[in-house]
């Protein structure tokens, strides 16, 4: 029970690796809030959850409207009075060469994955800075450490990501606030598996394990960072690749 009642906001959490990072907290004892736009999914998350005898529930959120951020916030300080750990998860993709790159596919994934993370970290900050402690963890990716052919728009967000992780690092620090990033590799969530078989085989073959990563890898990286066991890191960019980087 690494995490007991602790209260824990996770965006995207309707799917793949979010879906797999709640179920992972709320067995660790968090109190879980599935933040997800698709609300079909994140209730069924929730509701699983609630059913195994643990502690969740949901809330509709687009990341991108600070209104709606802030709304979220409101209900979780309303329900709990505390806000402990915030996953920064959420993330979309719009692939395309630089050159047929529409500015909608642009500013979509700007919007979500950068954005995003910016409105709910800005939202929850203040409060973790006045109680002088919480865990904000950033998905960032191997995208953005390394690029990639015909994502732009994502690579831009990732990276920017870790920017705003250190910077973040630095300045909330000081009052007790733990700000990393995790950077998977290519996990088999939905998103990946639109990728064709030919060119997954491809990134299996640069995987030193040759297999890609499940979502339940990244989770246990997130549960780190948020644990007790992570307190000393600050500023940290987690990579879960399986060794694709090297």
């Amino acid at each position: 029970m690494r995490l007991k009642d602790k209260v824990a906001i996770i965006t995207g959490a309707g799917s793949g690796i979010g879906k797999a990072s709640a179920l992972k907290f709320a067995e660790e004892g968090a109190k879980v809030v599935i933040a997800d736009f698709d609300s079909e999914a994140g209730k069924e998350v929730a509701e699983k959850i609630n059913n195994d005898g643990k502690e969740a529930f949901f809330i509709k959120v687009d990341v991108s409207k600070w209104e709606q951020v802030q709304d979220m916030v409101d209900k979780v300080i309303d329900k709990y009075n505390t806000i402990d750990i915030l996953i920064n998860n959420a993330g979309v993709t719009a692939d395309s060469f630089l050159t047929k790159m529409s500015h909608d596919q642009w500013n979509k994934v700007i919007d979500i994955n950068l954005k995003g993370v910016f409105n709910c970290t800005k939202a929850v900050a203040p409060l973790m800075m006045d109680k002088g402690e919480g865990k904000i963890i950033n998905t960032s990716s191997v995208v953005g450490e390394q690029g990639n052919i015909g994502q732009t728009n994502y690579s831009a967000t990732k990276a920017g990501v870790i920017g705003m992780t250190k910077t973040w690092a630095k300045e909330l620090g000081s009052k007790g606030v733990n700000v990393n990033a995790v950077a998977p590799g290519y996990i088999m969530t939905e998103m990946v598996a639109k990728i064709p078989e030919k060119v997954l085989n491809k990134l299996r073959d640069k995987v030193p394990f040759g297999e890609l990563g499940k979502p339940e890898d990244v989770a246990n990286a997130y549960l780190y960072l948020a644990s007790s066991a992570g307190d000393y890191c600050n500023g940290t960019v987690l990579d879960v690749n399986g060794g694709i980087s090297l």
